[in-house]
């Protein structure tokens, strides 16, 4: 990574709040210049930006990425330097001298020794690191790769491994662990070798696409027009057809290499970044980027080019005048380099994943994403809701947004089809994160978290429900539709919501850490990993349909319609929904009157039975018998046998809850209660039915004060009956 300095620098304007980006880099950026810097290198294998001097090599930290990490140095021999890293154990430093020697220090004991090659019949074009369990380093020649461990008794590298291939160039990451070795006159001709800690897997040979040109000359492929990229877990490689104009995307398995398409290009200069998953296509000449969210292996963009923001330089620097500068020489450290504002510069280097490095300022940025930006970009809700719900490093801003995005279509009552296809999206990506254990429960925000925990039900719980239940559902929707709101399905069988990967029969090659297979490398993305944009089932109550409900005026005909296709799409999914969201479905179709279809919830057990459902039945049916009755049914249908006395004494059948008490020996239910509605009845056979059975049941009752006060009470009734 060297360059001169850039000459055409586009740096106005791009810091306004008001410009127009989905795609952003962060000022300040990580500054890599120290005196006598020989350039900048990028080591992947442990994540370092190097910068060697004659004497010193200053290594900083990209992950966790930070502006204002220092860097630490090591001590060196003077040299040329071609190529530098560190060994993945970080006890060597490998410095590639020349094209037929590496220098390797011990950075313990100072001590080196050298690796050569035949200068007569080979190169060596580079080297890395690996954790393959046959070798500790790979050396890429000419000739092809010769695979070493380090002996540590001889103090030199071993030759365990040579691969016989004529190579003109190659690229490797060490995120993908996989080397694509170039040959033939076009240099489109391709070996690949994948080194990982599960052993050496060898692609098949493959030729990648070359348009002609007009002159029907063969153009040569560079090793600048091909990129290593993970996505989703699986490995891509995007090769630039500069005469086509065409990015075209191969996908690797372990024994085929299939070619998935390509991508439009509209600069001659191009470069590939991929942040969450998205792959960023930099447009260098028009000074835009193109996002792909290659997912559903969809060719179409998430949106239109747009430019690169720079968010928060200082734009005072930028304005300030020369005098001002002049009058303010002790303040020089506080002003911003103009260089520091640079876009698509010259010197510019995109390492992939998601850095950009600034050879000639020595400066080194990291890319994000504006999720808020691409979710207002575009009115198809579900597929910005699909989109992100795929989200993994901002997973609490993704799910804010998905949160604000669903009440607000419920607010603007947005048309029920595509609500329902929302609610599919959501369902879904929760019961595909539980079911591979992606999701944690909590939401990160200032808003308190419900208590419950959300979990998918086993097999004989209420969840798990017959055809006929699907079928009652199905017929409560048109009770919703016949209220005058619309619940046609909208049908698309291209539309696939699952966060699942597309099945294949192919067997993909693996990412890899250590010995764990992962979808993406580094500890502030597996940070980032701990939450899921994933919403459970009492998050949605909690944040979408209780404000909802508040905030909703008129007829509340349409919330219930768009609580049911939840309800269809929970159900589909075999999710549990929290109880409260039944209570609220009770609460709006008695606000209604719709004690019929309220009966019709509850009797296919859309409505699903709990205490909590119960409970809002009972206060509900104070102006319905039969919805009270439902409720009475449910706590006796949930064995509820204390609530379930209590309500019968409460409505005044105390003789019928005395005999299911001790049918179903409900013990902890007091005397008094049963005592004080006989009384209140004012019928002293009730009352004396009742003194004889606690008599009869309860050792020590007539020694009590319930039975003293209440005796005495039927005496003094019988007494004014005789009188």
């Amino acid at each position: 990574m060297s360059g001169k300095a850039s000459s055409s620098q586009s740096s106005v304007g791009l810091n306004r709040s008001s410009a127009l980006s989905h795609v952003y880099i962060q000022y300040p950026p990580l500054r890599c210049n120290v005196p006598g810097s020989r350039g900048l290198f990028y080591d992947d294998g442990n994540k370092l930006i190097l910068s060697p001097t004659s004497d010193q090599v200053f290594s900083w930290k990209t992950v966790p990425f930070s502006p204002l990490v220092a860097p630490t140095s090591d001590s060196i021999s003077e040299g040329p330097i071609l190529s530098i890293r560190y060994s993945l154990d970080a006890k060597f430093i490998a410095i590639q001298r020349s094209n037929h020697e590496v220098q390797f220090r011990h950075r313990e004991t100072g001590e080196t020794f050298s690796q050569r090659c035949r200068p007569e019949s080979e190169s060596i074009l580079g080297f890395f690191w690996t954790d393959c369990p046959l070798c500790d380093i790979v050396f890429v020649k000419t000739s092809g790769l010769d695979l070493f461990v380090y002996n540590s008794e001889l103090k030199s590298l071993q030759l365990v491994e040579t691969r016989k291939l004529i190579v003109s160039w190659y690229v490797y990451t060490h995120e993908s662990r996989l080397v694509l070795l170039a040959s033939g006159m076009q240099c489109k001709t391709f070996n690949g070798f994948q080194l990982s800690s599960a052993g050496v897997i060898r692609l098949p040979r493959f030729d990648m696409a070359m348009a002609k040109s007009e002159a029907n000359s063969k153009p040569v492929l560079a090793a600048e027009d091909i990129n290593i990229v993970t996505v989703y877990g699986r490995i891509y490689c995007l090769q630039v057809d500069r005469v086509a104009m065409l990015l075209h995307s191969y996908r690797f398995y372990r024994d085929a290499v299939i070619q998935q398409g390509s991508l439009p290009i509209y600069s001659s200069k191009i470069a590939v970044s991929v942040v969450d998953n998205v792959v960023l296509v930099h447009q260098n000449d028009a000074k835009v980027v193109i996002l792909y969210d290659i997912y559903a292996d969809s060719r179409a963009p998430i949106s239109a080019p747009l430019p690169l923001l720079l968010r928060g330089f200082p734009r005072f620097n930028t304005s300030v005048s020369q005098s001002s500068r002049e009058d303010s020489g002790s303040s020089e450290a506080n002003v911003v380099p103009d260089n520091e504002a640079v876009i698509y510069g010259d010197d510019w280097t995109f390492l992939v994943p998601e850095f950009i490095c600034d050879v000639a300022n020595k400066l080194l940025w990291k890319i994000h994403l504006d999720l808020e930006a691409i979710s207002a970009s575009s009115s198809e809700v579900p597929s910005v809701l699909e989109f992100l719900q795929r989200r993994k490093l901002e997973a609490n801003k993704a799910k804010q947004l998905c949160l604000a995005i669903a009440r607000t279509v419920i607010l603007e009552r947005s048309p029920v089809p595509m609500v329902a296809r929302a609610m599919d999206v959501l369902v879904t990506s929760y019961s595909h994160s539980v079911k591979t254990g992606s999701y944690l429960k909590g939401i990160k925000s200032e808003k308190t978290s419900p208590s419950s925990v959300p979990h998918v039900s086993s097999p004989r719980s209420g969840a798990d429900v017959s055809a006929s239940r699907v079928d009652a559902l199905e017929k409560s929707v048109k009770h919703a539709s016949a209220a005058g709101v619309d619940n046609e399905y909208a049908s698309d069988s291209e539309e696939n919501p699952s966060s699942e990967p597309p099945k294949t029969n192919l067997s993909d090659l693996q990412i890899f850490d250590g010995n764990n297979p992962l979808n993406a490398i580094g500890s502030e993305q597996q940070e980032a990993q701990l939450t899921s944009p994933a919403i459970s089932p009492e998050e949605m109550y909690s944040f979408v349909f209780a404000p909802v409900e508040e905030e909703i005026v008129g007829d509340p005909s349409y919330l219930v319609a768009i609580i049911v296709e939840f309800l269809h799409s929970a159900n589909s999914e075999k999710v549990k929904v929290h109880p409260n969201l039944y209570v609220l479905t009770i609460q709006l179709l008695v606000r209604n009157e719709r004690y019929a279809e309220l009966g019709l919830f509850v009797i296919n057990k859309i409505v699903e039975p709990s205490k909590e459902v119960a409970l809002q039945l009972l206060e509900s049916g104070r102006q319905n018998f039969q919805t009270r009755k439902l409720g009475l049914d449910m706590l006796r249908q949930l064995s509820l046998h204390h609530d379930y006395v209590l309500f019968l004494v409460q409505d005044g059948y105390y003789l019928e809850a005395l005999r299911y008490a001790r049918k179903y020996k409900v013990n902890n239910v007091r005397p008094s209660l049963f005592l004080e509605a006989a009384f209140a009845s004012n019928d002293s056979q009730h009352l004396a039915a009742i003194l004889r059975f606690f008599s009869d049941f309860i050792p020590g009752f007539q020694n009590t004060s319930d039975h003293i006060i209440y005796y005495r009470i039927l005496n003094e009734m019988n007494s004014s009956i005789a009188a």
